[in-house]
């Protein structure tokens, strides 16, 4: 498995952030060269969403099911559980908003993540690692700079 944590400090509050990070089909407005879609609706645990990435024939989908749906308030910190359970991708992320003094708050996302060929897995972890990183700091910047101008999410 591939594990990695990025987490950003967001001046938005936990409430409105953790709105935007669990409304799945707006993943693909963040993710390049991807297009999510609710396929199950039940707005926590249960849900089932498809992020369809790639270019082309090299396309694949990513189906996800909502395990665990924790909302925050303003003392304690919302945990989304996700479970990846598709025929390319297996394993688990969460997804944690922590309140912070001000109207702020930190948002955390964490992937452990591992190719279904093990075989090709293995060798393969290190830039899983490398480019989740890189792609969910990403995905995190554009999710702050959203909440945060004006009239934003």
């Amino acid at each position: 498995m591939a594990r990695f944590t990025v987490q950003r400090q967001i001046d938005a509050s936990a409430q409105r952030t953790w709105d935007l990070v669990t409304s799945w089909e707006e993943h693909g407005r963040w993710i390049p060269a991807t297009t999510m879609r609710v396929t199950v609706a039940t707005g926590g645990v249960g849900e089932q969403f498809v992020g369809r990435s790639g270019l082309g024939p090299l396309a694949f989908d990513d189906p996800m099911i909502v395990t665990r749906w924790e909302p925050p308030t303003d003392t304690r910190a919302g945990t989304a559980g996700i479970a990846h359970t598709g025929s390319v991708v297996l394993g688990t992320a969460e997804v944690q908003v922590v309140p912070q003094p001000g109207g702020r708050c930190r948002l955390r996302w964490t992937e452990d993540i591992a190719l279904v060929n093990r075989t090709l897995s293995r060798p393969l972890l290190p830039f899983v690692v490398l480019g989740g990183r890189f792609a969910f700091s990403r995905t995190l910047a554009a999710i702050a700079k959203e909440l945060e101008r004006p009239g934003g999410a």
